[in-house]
């Protein structure tokens, strides 16, 4: 026995002398000196190479991170739906499960009711558009300007160009590639959203668990109530542009009947979705409106585009600053001026995101910051 500890003391290293019961390591150093210019210089480059990464990380993933944003706007829209389901007796997964039939329901109604109206008139957009062309000429004003700046004569050239070799609408998304691209990007997009919402929206109270134990437990229930405020306001600002869109759509629906346009039906749901998307929402639906108007007669067109372009002003400045103020609680100056805000920094989601925070901002500085400044 002694022979084999003589052998294992020969092949294994010695361990650190022993002081006092604990091995003995050797003396600490003198600490380092953070006032050198190399050690701050250090630190300073190794803290921008940290950012520089973050950054081209979260560049290359932004439409990753957009359609997370997306559906976690919309599962924080949907919910009060599912709490008031909740409220009456159903599960969750019920409510869930109801709602998100229901907006699928909603979805395939669109699909079967606008699609087929599109394409036809589509075509007959095209094939009328020689009349039409003509109509515009028999015009003496618009007659003037065509000798003088060549409108109409471009207007024609620049059709004939795009519907003689049949790519007026392959050549609008870069081919027939680009087209099959186009299509199957947005498609995976849309189910990604679909797919992401309803996980959002089942494991919503899960989450907001998860983060507000994050927060000191003296502080959890007031940021609790806070941020489970925050999402109320979200899910109201949901409904309120839900509401705002329908308005909107049914005075589209009784605008076309007025006008005699066809498929006035087709025209108030195409309505009901674009009006959905903040400032640029109603350019597209009035867009839409008009060109189907020019397929009756130069006539409907304009008066289809004064009275929508009252219409949306109408909107701007006295319907969105009512609803959103009641159910937002905020000044309807704010609201417009976050959606402007919103928009021209972060496109379209930014526009989605900016009344919704802009609610939360003032719904903390009124808990938070106020009450702080008032006992100052």
């Amino acid at each position: 026995m002694a022979r084999i500890k003589r052998v294992l003391s020969k092949v294994t290293p010695k361990s650190p002398q022993e002081k006092n019961g604990k091995e003995d390591f050797g003396a600490k150093g003198a600490p380092l000196n953070t006032q050198h210019p190399f050690y701050f210089g250090f630190l300073a480059a190794s803290g921008a190479l940290v950012a520089i990464t973050v950054l081209r990380a979260l560049q290359s993933a932004s439409q990753v991170f957009v359609l997370i944003i997306i559906s976690l706007f919309l599962a924080m829209g949907l919910n009060p739906t599912v709490e008031a389901l909740q409220a009456r007796k159903m599960k969750r997964s019920t409510s869930v499960a109801v709602v998100v039939i229901c907006a699928l329901l909603i979805i395939t109604l669109f699909v079967l009711v606008v699609i087929p109206p599109v394409f036809t008139q589509a075509n007959q957009l095209i094939d009328g558009a020689p009349q039409l062309i003509d109509s515009l000429r028999n015009n003496a004003t618009l007659a003037d300007l065509n000798k003088q700046y060549g409108v109409i004569d471009t207007l024609q050239n620049k059709f004939q160009s795009l519907i003689s070799d049949g790519q007026l609408f392959t050549g609008a998304f870069g081919g027939v590639v680009g087209v099959g691209r186009t299509v199957l990007s947005g498609a995976f997009s849309a189910l990604t959203v679909m797919v992401l919402t309803l996980y959002f929206l089942s494991s919503l109270p899960t989450v907001t668990k998860i983060f507000y134990r994050l927060a000191p437990a003296s502080r959890r229930d007031r940021i609790s109530k806070i941020g489970d405020a925050i999402i109320s306001r979200v899910g109201a600002f949901v409904g309120s542009q839900v509401l705002i869109a329908a308005l909107a759509a049914v005075f589209v629906f009784f605008l076309s009947l007025g006008l005699e346009l066809p498929y006035a039906a087709a025209l108030g749901m195409v309505i009901l979705f674009v009006a959905l998307i903040p400032l640029i929402g109603h350019f597209i639906g009035a867009s839409i409106v008009i060109l189907v108007a020019l397929t009756e007669s130069p006539t409907k067109a304009l008066l289809a585009l004064v009275l929508y372009t009252l219409y949306v002003q109408i909107e701007n400045y006295v319907i969105t600053p009512r609803i959103m103020k009641r159910s937002l609680s905020i000044p309807g100056l704010v609201t417009i001026v976050a959606a402007l805000l919103g928009t021209s920094l972060l496109g379209l989601v930014g526009g989605l995101l900016a009344v919704p925070i802009a609610a939360a901002v003032l719904l903390i500085m009124d808990e938070v910051v106020f009450p702080k400044t008032d006992n100052a």
